[in-house]
């Protein structure tokens, strides 16, 4: 009798990654680290990239904090806006601090790959425990002369450049370059929180590399249950539009519903579809209609739900000053407040997702709602920092997250 397709691609996984038993490689894994990556841009928008547009044979070298621990971990590299193969040499991971626990990584057996243009490649499994929360030393050397077509802005996070191979210092920039995301082979019952949003959620105003994200503060809350959280927030990210990457409906099925391990989302969204129009982000764009809102909110429930997981949104923060004294002052107006208020009220009412979680209730100050507490408000009026992101995660209910969805 022939073999079953499905059969001959399962040895083939398992002989590609190193001749393991296929028992011990059919163990599901879950994101328990995530960057979304987003297109590079020109000189022409507002805000300027801060990375080289042209890396020459450099070594790249980021610290990552994982939320849920593992026996076993793979690294995801994304060429997903490449315009050309990403030539990837060695890489090495390690627990931050311990550099003789270092394992260099291998896909399909081999010390180097290629990533064709749009796509992304996964290691091979790496036998090293990690412990829930556990930072993560990655090191990746670019052989070649490689284009920045695809990388992840900012986040509250620094990478460094080194030339060629060697250990000296580099240069210091903000964001994540290639590296999307770390995998760990689950435990029973594991999964994968993913958290969807903007600059918010990418964690804008919050200490550079301390990881106080609020998606950070709930894997904290979560890492006990075996539940982690990918961060898939990218700053100026919009629901309906692109902004500096695509929209939420462009990019939910890459960033949230093929992450593995995925139960639930947690969906923040709507403040730059509202404040862009009109502000040096969009000047010559009209306003958004809570119609078009609503309706885009619900493609996501809609695509969300046919795939069994489970999703939340949060109201928006409240914004009024937001970026005033600042070349992108134009954010905040009476009207696209007005229309804060709407969208909030519709998500708090309509009955259209699986839970709310009420962070304008969280943020707001008492004595003028339309505006951040000032404890919490990291001073440009948009972005909480480390107390708001902290209070947003302690808000969110973990019970429905710690059911078991039904699938």
């Amino acid at each position: 009798m022939a073999a079953h397709p499905g059969s001959i691609a399962a040895l083939g996984l398992a002989l590609s990654l190193g001749g393991n038993a296929l028992a011990a490689d059919s163990r599901p894994w879950l994101s328990s680290w995530y960057a979304a990556p987003q297109p590079a841009w020109d000189s022409s928008f507002v805000l300027p990239m801060n990375v080289p547009a042209q890396l020459e044979q450099q070594t790249v070298r980021e610290t990552v904090r994982i939320s849920a621990g593992g026996n076993r971990i793979r690294l995801v590299f994304s060429n997903r806006y490449g315009h050309e193969a990403l030539r990837l040499g060695s890489v090495r991971v390690a627990p931050e601090g311990d550099a003789g626990r270092a394992h260099a990584l291998t896909f399909s057996g081999k010390s180097e790959a290629m990533i064709p243009a749009g796509a992304a490649l996964t290691s091979d499994p790496v036998a090293l425990k990690v412990l829930p929360l556990e930072r993560l030393a990655v090191t990746s050397h670019l052989p070649s002369p490689t284009r920045v077509t695809g990388f992840h802005w900012g986040g509250q996070q620094t990478f460094e450049l080194a030339p060629g191979t060697a250990g000296s210092a580099g240069i210091r920039a903000g964001g994540r370059l290639f590296l999307s995301a770390v995998l760990v082979e689950a435990a029973p019952g594991g999964r994968t929180v993913v958290a969807l949003g903007d600059s918010i959620t990418d964690g804008n105003g919050s200490t550079p590399d301390m990881d106080r994200r609020w998606p950070d503060f709930l894997a904290q809350r979560l890492a006990p249950h075996g539940i982690a959280v990918a961060n898939a927030g990218i700053s100026g990210g919009r629901l309906l539009k692109d902004g500096m990457g695509q929209s939420a409906l462009a990019r939910f099925e890459q960033d949230v519903l093929s992450q593995p391990g995925v139960s639930d989302v947690i969906v923040l969204l709507g403040i730059n579809d509202i404040g862009w129009p009109g502000s040096p982000f969009a000047p010559k764009e009209g306003p958004v209609t809570l119609d078009q809102l609503t309706a885009g909110f619900r493609q996501l429930v809609a695509a969300a739900h046919a795939r069994g997981v489970r999703i939340a949104a949060g109201t928006l923060p409240p914004f009024e000053g937001a970026l005033e004294g600042t070349p992108f002052a134009g954010h905040y107006s009476a009207q696209k407040e007005e229309m804060r208020q709407q969208l909030n009220y519709w998500i708090r009412t309509a009955g259209a997702f699986d839970m709310v979680i009420d962070f304008d209730a969280v943020l707001r100050d008492p004595r003028r709602p339309q505006r951040m507490r000032a404890e919490f408000d990291s001073g440009d009026h948009l972005h909480p920092g480390d107390a708001g992101y902290r209070a947003m995660a302690q808000a969110i209910d973990l019970a429905p997250i710690l059911k078991e969805a039904a699938r």
